[in-house]
């Protein structure tokens, strides 16, 4: 089967950028006579069409194609037809009466995304001046006729997204002045395609070694063949050229060394070659690269020393050679690759200390060096990485005492230093992360007691995860839900641990009072209001009831409403930020503090005592009967809260009360899109960079959801309301995956499937809602950052455009060029190409049919393209 991942309607790519001209000198009766045979050969195939399809061409009238016909361009000078351009329309039938022998000046055919079915004609062959050739995203079958190897004019093929099967007929070699070829299995004869420069064989299921004749491919700038069942080895003179940017073979099962041309590949920018059964030692199998952002070579069988070199590329980015047999040392020379943002160096056999040169890793967002040999302290520089959010030094052979600095490390989310040889107290400065998640300190000599301040949820205030197992502590645990909720794995072997988790002794009075004091501040934070002296335990049994309960409510309410009732324990803060400080910070919801107005509630701003400021998302009235499954509601919102990524708007919780109803977000100073676009001082700093970072931003969230989250997330209601920008004008997306169960059955559409102006057109018709329906509203959304204001009736006009006027256009030409933003200087030359491919990807996530949008994945792709 021959299938890749669309990245948009090639005619998109291959239109814009190629202007086709066939001179042709022929007499007026030759013409004439070729153009009525061209006619005839037309209105045939357009017969054999359903009735649907016919009345979609319904302008393929009379004898003149030339003047109005729709998809058809011609040559002014033979009159004949050159071009046919068919994409997106609908089109339902087969290619079988379609006779290709009549059209033998057209040199561009281009029928991607319709439904036509059946095989691809034997006799398609006879078309030879034909130079691109675009049928994907149809449902054509069986195998690929060897007659395609009589195109030899072919410069561009794409046949991917249908249903074909077999090999690529060894004709293919024919077609020398190829130069995008998609996909499908790799013939010897690819080695004749000598101008190839991308080679596209991803995510298939090939099982065969890559034949030696690509060595001869010298202008390959691109090979990705990753996500196969390649065998054999890679070929050795790959980079012959000394042109290749991106080499991408992982998740195959090739074996021997890695290719010795790779050592001077300059030109390199991205390596993938995890996932395989690559050996060698590869102390010296790798040189400098000067262009080298990402190199993954993890999950193989390498050996050998870490290179002193990998610190002299300068642009890279991230260095994985995780899962390996490296021995030695890291090199202190790693320090100086200063762009370096993921390091992953675990699993491995590296030995002696971690180098302190480190610290001038200052991009450095991961740092993982679990599963190795280190020894000796953590070097205290390592608390000048502020950008870290995990750090993993697992598994190791680190002692002494570890470093109060780390608690300086504001962003981190994960900190796992088990199974290692710590001794000394757990620094209190570990209250100052405040946004740590998951913390392993297992299997080290911590002794003494847990800080106060690891339970003092101001300064931890998103720990959802803990596991102190086989140390020396004693006394008791935290007041706050990650121990808890702890199984008692993670709280045993120590000396003596009391509290009121399942499994431990519970505290005496006297035990108590290792946090009476601590505790008392606590509390009085958390319920806003003096207690009087009681048991420990009665504290921690009553309080999730008294933080969503106000103290004037004494009618009776059934069981069932009441345990509806509270639903602050699901809050990933564990309880710390509630109910009383919401209602006080906000007063009680007064408008002074709003924000924002949605469709489901309306935002408000809310500082609380701790001096924190959040979002909080007013829920329009919630009845029980609208939410039919408390329990799916309880669970989607706690998955919900765990995702992290950096353009998604950060969900804290969710808190449900009889009288109000509220989420509770990340806040951001910058505001929404749409209160930006609507002023116009704001509007006019905001220039065309900064929108282009921002359609990036945003197509990053919805790729996140759509293809790394499980199940994937739809987000059902992307609107400018609902972009929110920080101080750097990075864009996060917010209000992510709630709108399926806030209010699902209720008769207002906005409610169920987004705003209106960007709700996907199919909605008017059916209520099933998938990532298509996203990637609409993205289209639209594109276009309102472009445009300044929402594009209104453009959508209705693209739709009654022929399918060229928007693709074949050169770019002073484009009719949407006209309606850029005019509060803004006209886009510069350095930028005005990104812009115009933006508004072409925005027409194609704006096509009518759901099944012929590009998925928000290769929408990502054609930017990193573009």
């Amino acid at each position: 089967m021959l299938q890749r991942n669309k990245l948009l309607p090639m005619s998109c790519l291959i239109l814009f950028f190629y202007v086709f001209v066939i001179a042709t000198s022929t007499s007026p009766h030759a013409a004439r006579k070729n153009q009525g045979s061209e006619v005839d050969a037309l209105l045939k195939w357009k017969a054999s069409l359903d009735n649907h399809s016919r009345a979609l061409l319904s302008s393929w009238i009379g004898n003149n194609p030339c003047s109005s016909w729709e998809g058809i361009t011609c040559d002014y000078q033979s009159k004949s037809i050159n071009m046919i351009n068919l994409t997106n329309i609908g089109l339902k039938g087969t290619l079988q009466t379609l006779n290709f022998s009549s059209l033998t000046k057209i040199h561009t055919l281009v029928l991607t995304n319709n439904f036509l079915h059946g095989v691809v004609p034997h006799h398609i062959g006879e078309m030879s001046s034909l130079k691109t050739l675009d049928l994907s995203v149809n449902n054509l079958a069986e195998s690929i006729p060897p007659s395609i190897g009589n195109l030899i004019n072919l410069d561009t093929i794409d046949l991917s997204q249908n249903t074909l099967s077999g090999p690529i007929p060894f004709t293919i070699g024919n077609l020398t002045k190829l130069s995008e070829f998609l996909s499908g299995p790799i013939p010897s004869t690819v080695g004749n395609m000598t101008k190839l420069r991308k080679l596209y064989l991803f995510s298939n299921s090939f099982r065969e070694n890559i034949p030696t004749e690509m060595n001869r491919l010298t202008d390959l700038e691109v090979l990705h063949l990753s996500d196969n069942n390649f065998v054999g080895h890679l070929p050795h003179n790959i980079c012959n050229g000394g042109k290749l940017k991106m080499f991408t073979v992982a998740l195959n099962q090739f074996t021997g060394l890695v290719p010795e041309s790779l050592k001077n590949c300059s030109s390199l920018t991205r390596v993938r070659l995890q996932q395989n059964q690559l050996t060698g030692n590869i102390t010296d199998s790798f040189g400098v690269y000067p262009n080298l952002e990402y190199m993954d070579l993890s999950d193989n069988n390498f050996y050998g020393h870490l290179s002193p070199n990998w610190g002299k590329c300068k642009n890279l980015t991230s260095l994985k050679i995780s899962n390996n047999n490296l021995t030695g040392s890291i090199p202190p020379e790693l320090g100086r690759a200063t762009n370096l943002q993921e390091l992953n160096l675990s699993s491995n056999h590296l030995m002696r200390k971690i180098p302190k040169e480190l610290e001038n890793l200052s991009l450095l967002i991961k740092l993982s060096l679990s599963n190795n040999h280190l020894y000796g302290e953590v070097p205290v520089q390592i608390a000048s990485l502020h950008q870290l959010t995990a750090l993993e030094l697992a598994t190791n052979n680190l002692s002494g005492f570890i470093p109060e600095k780390l608690g300086m490390l504001s962003m981190l989310l994960q900190l796992n230093l088990s199974q290692n040889k710590f001794e000394g107290n757990i620094p209190v400065e570990f209250g100052q992360l405040n946004v740590i998640e998951n913390l392993d300190l297992s299997g080290n000599s911590m002794n003494g007691t847990i800080p106060a301040m690891l339970g003092h949820f101001v300064d931890m205030l998103s720990l959802t995860t803990v596991d102190i197992s086989y140390n020396q502590l004693e006394g008791p645990t935290p007041n706050i839900t990650a121990f808890e909720r702890a199984p008692i794995e993670a709280l045993r072997n120590n000396k003596g641990l009391c509290g009121n988790v399942s499994g431990l002794e519970p505290c005496s009075t006297s035990g108590g009072t290792f946090h009476s004091h601590n505790t008392n501040k606590i509390l009085v934070l958390v319920l806003s209001l003096t207690l009087g002296p009681l048991l420990l335990a009665l504290i921690v049994y009553g309080i999730s009831y008294l933080f969503c309960r106000t103290s004037s409510t004494k009618e009776y309410k059934p069981a069932q409403e009441l345990k509806i009732e509270n639903l602050f324990e699901i809050w990933s803060f564990d309880g710390k930020m509630v109910y009383e400080n919401i209602i006080e910070a906000t007063e009680d919801f007064d408008n002074k503090h709003l924000i924002g107005v949605g469709g489901h509630g309306n935002v408000y701003k809310a500082e609380l005592p701790t001096g924190q400021v959040v979002a909080v998302k007013k829920l329009h009235s919630l009845q029980n009967e609208e939410m039919p499954n408390r329990k799916a509601f309880t669970n989607e919102i706690h998955a919900l809260t765990e995702i992290r990524h950096r353009n998604i708007v950060k969900l804290y919780g969710f808190c449900s009360h009889r009288l109000h109803s509220f989420l509770v977000y990340e806040f951001l100073a910058k505001g929404s899109m749409d209160n930006i676009l609507k002023d116009n001082e704001q509007a006019g700093e905001f220039d065309w960079n900064k929108r282009v970072n921002i359609i990036k931003d945003v197509a990053n969230a919805l790729c996140y959801l759509h293809h790394d989250c499980s199940p994937p997330i739809v987000h059902r209601d992307i609107s400018s309301k609902n972009v929110i920008l920080d101080l750097e004008y990075v864009a996060h997306v917010s209000d992510f995956g709630t709108s399926k169960f806030l209010n699902p059955n209720s008769s207002n559409m906005t409610s169920f499937a987004g705003t209106f102006g960007y709700a996907a057109p199919e909605l008017a018709y059916t209520m099933e809602v998938n990532e298509k329906c996203d990637v609409f509203s993205f289209g639209i959304l594109t276009l309102e950052m472009l445009f300044g204001k929402h594009p209104g009736d453009i959508v209705t006009y693209l739709w009654q455009q022929p399918s060229q006027s928007v693709t074949d256009l050169r770019l002073d030409t484009m009719p949407l060029i006209d309606k850029l933003d005019q509060r803004l200087p006209h886009p510069t030359k350095t930028i005005v190409q990104e812009v115009a491919s933006m508004i072409r990807i925005a027409v194609a996530c704006l096509t009518e049919s759901p099944h012929s949008r590009p998925t928000m994945e290769q929408v990502c792709r054609q930017f990193l393209m573009s």
